[in-house]
């Protein structure tokens, strides 16, 4: 250790931060219709025609104003990348090993991050088509959305 840091030590640990998170306006509609209707909700660019999830006030490729531009998704999608978990935290919705991944659902130009449940890890593959399973119990979070499982 140099001696500008001989006074210094680390305390190794996890600190877990509860907070709560307002949507807007614009991320409230999305939530409420998950929670509300069982519906997936993007936005279509007016300008550009990119149809974006999960929704924003701003086309990510032109800028244009999205809000009035919603369009419902449909609830089947392709696994365009993911990863899977094998550590475990508190927080965390599902115990590892489980798989995150990048869900292009029908409909949609982009891809958002989501869980895929229903299948082994090591047989989730890029390409695989997948659908919304959604929750019992709904809340107004993405989480209202339990998982995609294979189609």
């Amino acid at each position: 250790m140099s001696d500008q840091h001989e006074n210094c030590f680390v305390v190794e640990g996890k600190l877990a931060l509860p907070y709560q998170y307002f949507a807007g306006a614009i991320g409230s509609r999305f939530l409420n219709a998950l929670r509300d209707e069982q519906k997936i909700l993007g936005q279509r660019c007016p300008t550009c025609g990119k149809v974006l999830i999960p929704p924003r006030g701003t086309c990510e490729k032109c800028f244009a104003d999205l809000s009035d531009a919603w369009v419902e998704l449909g609830q089947t999608g392709e696994v365009t990348g993911f990863t899977v978990v094998h550590h475990q935290e508190p927080h965390y919705p599902l115990p590892p090993p489980f798989v995150v991944a990048l869900i292009k659902l029908d409909g949609a130009d982009v891809a958002f991050a989501h869980l895929v449940a229903g299948v082994a890890p090591e047989q989730v593959k890029v390409g695989m088509k997948v659908k919304a399973v959604f929750a019992e119990k709904r809340i107004g979070s993405l989480l209202d959305i339990a998982h995609f499982a294979p189609v």
